[in-house]
């Protein structure tokens, strides 16, 4: 059959997609466009709500299009209502159940349901406990990223968030068995490692173990790749800061941290049940870049959330202005299904846009300075592949992206660089011939 893999979402959900298609080549499918499909396959995504509306209607359409269609991802575990709703004969495949597309494949293949005639009954197919996740067969998006999953799932309550219902409680991955699927990527001639999961610094609390001991196994195995550690709340940093600060001088690591802050108001993280304050989030950050003198910050921040209130809110804009982050994912906050923050009265939706236009510029002018700052920069980067357009992408140590539209270099590799343009997307760099290259 010809089957095409769309995927919403962070990168878990990318990950996951990469094993299904894997699998799917291995039944000996063929993976293709969605125009060219006999079977689609949506790995959705549910934590915000225009999202998942356009998912819903993509379900609905290719149902009345009679194409058949399998739904993985987030969605099955919480909306399965909404998605039969939609698109009755609609198969579903767990969040955990990623390993078993190949059973739903063989029931939609199966000769005895092929016939006009014949009625076919939806197969859904759930797992209690996540299987399949790493140590398995991979078609990467990129073949020089691997992404590898720590754990499942999140120990944390915040009142708005539907992903702890999907996922459920933390189940952290055994560490041998990541330090295995991490060599094996390598082996396969990926040079950036990602590690994803819903709370990455959480990562081991239930079997006894610590991110930062984590990343000292990766970063002894051998080879020239880099890591890119992914998102961590700041209230599961605070207890591994200082082994975590001690990991990340490993020269494997980038020196970004993603540390969402989602409110720079005490209250407003008060009410969305944050175990952190602003004040702690702020000494994380001032404690990286006291070691690290070129860290890159991501953040995520939600935007009218109810009860923000203007003053609120300018705390927030305030925090931007001062602390700088090199990239902000801004969401205007909408309700989700089964959260605390159901309950709540909504903020006006007029003034929810315009305090996600004013915080859009403002951190569009944060960029705007950093691309300047960065004007003259030389310096050692790391080839990490092929540039979508032309050259090669290359990384800083702190991940600032850096295209270099000609070099011989080979992704894997070292070289010093000289920064001379930029983009909104990414610097432009060309190879500083006065330095040694690596």
């Amino acid at each position: 059959m010809k089957v095409h893999v769309s995927t919403f979402g962070c990168s878990a959900n990318q990950a996951s997609a990469e094993v299904m298609m894997a699998t799917i080549r291995s039944l000996g499918h063929e993976l293709v466009s969605e125009k060219n499909a006999d079977v689609v396959v949506l790995n959705t995504c549910t934590v915000k709500y225009s999202t998942e509306q356009k998912i819903l209607h993509k379900i609905w359409e290719l149902g009345e299009k009679g194409r058949e269609v399998v739904v993985a991802g987030c969605m099955p575990e919480v909306q399965l209502e909404d998605i039969i709703h939609n698109n009755p004969a609609a198969h579903i495949l767990g969040v955990n159940s990623i390993s078993r597309i190949g059973d739903i494949l063989n029931s939609i293949a199966s000769p005895e349901i092929s016939s006009q005639n014949t009625s076919r009954q939806a197969l859904h197919v759930f797992s209690h406990e996540p299987q399949g996740f790493i140590n398995v067969p991979r078609f990467r998006f990129n073949s020089n990223i691997h992404i590898c999953q720590l754990s499942q799932g999140c120990n944390n309550a915040c009142s708005y968030c539907i992903v702890r219902f999907v996922r459920g409680p933390l189940r952290s991955f055994n560490p041998d068995p990541i330090v295995e699927d991490i060599r094996q990527g390598v082996a396969e001639g990926c040079r950036e490692i990602w590690l994803t999961s819903q709370d990455n610094a959480q990562y081991g609390m239930d079997l006894g173990y610590q991110l930062p001991q984590l990343l000292e196994r990766i970063c002894d195995i051998p080879g020239d790749f880099k890591v890119r550690v992914g998102m961590m709340n700041p209230f599961s940093v605070l207890p591994i800061l200082d082994e975590l600060l001690n990991a990340f001088e490993h020269d494997k690591i980038y020196k970004l941290v993603h540390l969402p802050i989602q409110s720079a108001s005490n209250d407003v993280l008060k009410k969305m049940n944050r175990f952190h304050s602003i004040e702690e989030a702020n000494h994380l950050i001032s404690c990286f870049r006291d070691r690290f003198d070129d860290l890159t910050l991501f953040t995520d921040i939600i935007v009218g959330f109810p009860g923000e209130k203007d003053t609120d809110f300018m705390k927030t804009v305030e925090w931007v202005k001062e602390y700088r982050p090199e990239k902000v994912n801004i969401s205007r906050y909408t309700p989700r299904p089964h959260t605390k923050a159901l309950e709540y009265r909504n903020i006006d939706s007029r003034i929810v846009a315009q305090r996600s236009n004013e915080l859009h510029s403002v951190c569009e002018k944060v960029k705007i300075a950093v691309r300047k700052s960065m004007m003259g920069w030389t310096g050692r980067v790391f080839i990490s592949k092929e540039a979508k357009v032309k050259g090669l992408m290359a990384r800083t140590a702190s991940y600032k992206p850096v295209v270099i539209p000609e070099s011989s270099a080979i992704p894997g590799s070292y070289c010093e660089v000289e920064i001379f343009d930029a983009t909104p997307g990414y610097f432009l760099g060309r190879v500083n011939l006065n330095q040694n290259n690596f």
